[in-house]
């Protein structure tokens, strides 16, 4: 009698005492290899455990609940952050925070975030990795499947999925599986994606093209090698990223998002212009805005400065560079419905650590009998709770309520 457990996201290493687990190539967590043996002896493979005198079922009764317990210690390899992993037996929602999820601004473009944490350590980044002690990963097919119902309640055609993060979206391991589950819903017209390119590489451009992506966002902040370098604070070259962005110009929409940071990098948008008209980008020119949680390396300008160099900048190079909604063809939807008011106060229980330092996060189901009816599939919540040390059953009075993004405070 012999069990073998085979998996398709883990992998199994021996490190001394332990077994090494790892999770979607970036996150880990330790078993000891005592507790497993009081299940059986056993013996690992790559994908696979071994269990050499018992039969599966018990085998994986036993190991599963050791799996279990070893995801509540989950950790991020590229920072070692606390992780916590939602699926869909988790109780945890995909609707209700900034970070995560699905956020919905009644619109027809649906952003969706797999995961956070980054590869690179932008010098101006709006998430500020150093403030934020906790990561989270969803479970692909529950992100898949909860996108699935936000489209079939909007009853729109043309819907934009949006793949973002606090963070870098490649990181994301089932990456592909996701563009390619999201494709298959008949009303999702344009599925984009925004990263730094450090990651992609011709293979990977192809495989997401395949998959049903449609466009890149490619965040090149400058040319020049050296402050190209700089500005990421990390590994980064310009020159591969170039010729990444050469490649998947011939292969989908390309718009290049760079960053203006006032006496930075202002000298490079000419140059970047010139580099997207070259090979048939789109510009899209951010400027940069102080973020109480980001990083601050100057002051933004006022938007009447940006909005006057950025007209400048269209006369020069006969490029559009002021994008607004109707240039995405972003159109208004049917609203989901918001269970929590401003002011409201709702019973939660905390479920772990928000993204921020004491900060906590919680989920609250609706028990309203007059409103949040018609998407009464979504029937909970995720509410974050800044400087709270709280655990278990509370009471929170709702202080911003915007776009189903929900904060409160504890009462």
């Amino acid at each position: 009698m012999m069990a073998k457990l085979e998996f398709d996201d883990l992998r199994f290493e021996e490190d001394n005492d332990l077994i090494k687990v790892t999770f979607l190539k970036i996150f880990y967590f330790n078993l000891s290899k005592q507790d497993i043996k009081e299940i059986d002896d056993f013996k690992i493979e790559k994908n696979a455990i071994i269990f050499k005198n018992i039969s599966e079922k018990k085998a994986t009764n036993k190991f599963y609940r050791l799996l279990e317990k070893g995801f509540k210690d989950l950790k991020n390899k590229l920072n070692n952050k606390k992780t916590i992993y939602i699926h869909k037996n988790s109780g945890i929602p995909l609707i209700g925070h900034v970070a995560f999820g699905l956020v919905d601004r009644n619109t027809n473009l649906i952003e969706v975030k797999p995961i956070t944490s980054c590869n690179i350590n932008c010098i101006y980044c709006s998430v500020d990795e150093d403030k934020r002690p906790t990561d989270f990963v969803i479970e692909e097919e529950y992100l898949a499947e909860e996108f699935r119902k936000l489209v079939e309640f909007k009853d729109v055609d043309g819907i934009d999925a949006h793949i973002a993060s606090q963070g870098e979206p490649l990181l994301y391991s089932p990456l592909v599986d996701l563009v390619k589950d999201i494709s298959k819903i008949n009303q999702v017209k344009n599925i984009s994606i925004d990263t730094n390119g450090t990651m992609l590489n011709k293979q990977l451009v192809d495989e997401l093209v395949d998959a049903g992506l449609t466009q890149f966002n490619l965040s090149i902040n400058a040319l020049d090698v050296e402050l190209s370098k700089k500005i990421a604070n990390g590994p980064y070259d310009i020159e591969n990223i170039k010729e990444l962005a050469k490649y998947i110009s011939k292969k989908a929409n390309l718009i290049i998002t760079p960053v203006m940071l006032h006496g930075v990098n202002e000298e490079e948008m000419p140059k970047i212009i010139k580099f997207a008209k070259e090979i048939n980008a789109k510009m899209g020119i951010q400027n940069f805005l102080n973020y109480r949680f980001g990083r601050n390396p100057v002051k933004q300008i006022n938007f009447d400065k940006f909005y006057e160099k950025l007209k400048a900048w269209e006369k020069e190079f006969d490029i559009k560079l002021i994008l607004d909604e109707s240039y995405f063809n972003i159109k208004k939807t049917k609203q989901l419905d918001k269970p929590f008011d401003k002011e409201d106060v709702v019973k939660a229980q905390i479920i772990g650590n928000g993204r921020l330092k004491n900060e906590k996060i919680a989920v609250a189901k609706d028990t309203s009998e007059g409103r949040f009816r018609k998407d009464k599939v979504f029937s909970k919540r995720i509410i974050t709770i800044p400087n709270c040390d709280k655990q278990g059953n509370v009471k929170i009075r709702i202080t911003k309520s915007k776009h189903n993004i929900f904060i409160g405070e504890l009462v």
